[in-house]
């Protein structure tokens, strides 16, 4: 007999996670298993209130299926159903599918990416995030979390102080920055004149500058920006790729919001199909949800997947990082 069950953890940060639109010390993520007393997969939801998710919602809408799922015969086509049905939150189908497609690996005795019919990444490195802060502490918190060892630094920026914050990360940072805005520019002008501002620094590229649903605005962004742009909000768990073509080079896919490993292949794959970049990043989670980002990466360009080392207690040490690089442990569940 198969057991649905869900739990809240709290994890403590090692300091505020601060972007454009909000900031925390602390985040409650959930954590989905699926037991038939033998095998076991695990999923893990990271609510996102930028989508209207929280720990609360979650944990109702899990109660409200539970029971449907235990007494269903699983597959991926019936979570489907009941995740439409339900109105389920995209976080927590992730959770459920993910818990799903492992209990179905190990059930099998194949590995994840055979049971997702995709490649296994090889080598996986990662960039790292430095949250919103004062411009005067950056350089003592490059240091102190020896952040040269990573090959891309991902910086969090506003309109009021993107300018500062980048120009004098470029001054002691030797790698190239990515620059992620959280649709901080109303105002596409606005927004151009930050990227002119900043086009002889060593920007990789420029993440969600103005709001997703300005279609003409980001459109005539693309035109005039120096810098290939990355569309992240713009992107959930569908996409329009002949409009999302004419506004971004790249996409940044999270599983989050995809809402499932599988709708996160598609969005991946059909990104690349159009001579898009992509990426796959992530919300604050454990090495229990980055592990899943990680199982992706064969069809990525990068990975922003450092999130799990801001945790101070990090609960399951699934992955681990050298030099920037990212490794799967031998302790799976």
């Amino acid at each position: 007999m198969i057991n649905w069950t869900i739990e809240t953890i709290i994890l403590d940060l090692k300091y505020t996670w601060k972007i454009s639109r909000n900031a925390t010390d602390q985040k409650q993520n959930l954590i989905v298993v699926l037991s038939d007393g033998i095998h076991r997969g695990y999923g893990e939801a990271a609510p996102n209130i930028r989508y209207g998710e929280t720990p609360e919602l979650l944990t109702e809408q899990f109660r409200n299926i539970q029971q449907t799922l235990q007494d269903s015969s699983l597959s991926g086509e019936l979570l489907l159903r009941v995740f439409e049905e339900y109105s389920i939150a995209y976080a927590l189908r992730f959770a459920i599918e993910s818990a799903w497609q492992h209990f179905e690996a190990k059930r099998k005795k194949i590995a994840i990416t055979e049971q997702l019919g995709i490649p296994a990444p090889e080598k996986i490195t990662t960039s790292y995030t430095i949250p919103i802060m004062d411009p005067a502490v950056m350089k003592s918190f490059y240091a102190e979390n020896k952040l040269d060892r990573f090959p891309f630094v991902k910086l969090k920026i506003n309109a009021q102080e993107g300018y500062e914050m980048t120009r004098y990360l470029a001054s002691f940072c030797n790698q190239k920055i990515m620059i992620d805005a959280n649709e901080a520019f109303s105002n596409p002008e606005e927004c151009i004149y930050f990227l002119e501002k900043i086009k002889k620094l060593p920007v990789e590229f420029v993440e969600q500058p103005i709001p997703a649903g300005m279609n003409e605005e980001s459109t005539y962004l693309k035109k005039y920006s120096p810098f290939p742009l990355f569309a992240d909000e713009s992107i959930t768990h569908s996409a329009d790729f002949g409009i999302l073509k004419t506004q971004f080079d790249g996409v940044n896919v999270k599983l989050m919001k995809a809402g499932s490993y599988m709708n996160g292949i598609r969005l991946l794959t059909e990104a690349r199909k159009r001579g898009m970049k992509t990426m796959i990043g992530c919300m604050v989670e454990t090495t229990l949800g980055i592990r899943s980002g990680m199982n992706l990466c064969a069809l990525t360009d990068y990975a922003d997947l450092d999130s799990f080392l801001l945790v101070k207690e990090e609960p399951f040490q699934l992955i681990s990082e050298s030099d920037g690089e990212l490794h799967f442990n031998t302790n799976v569940r």
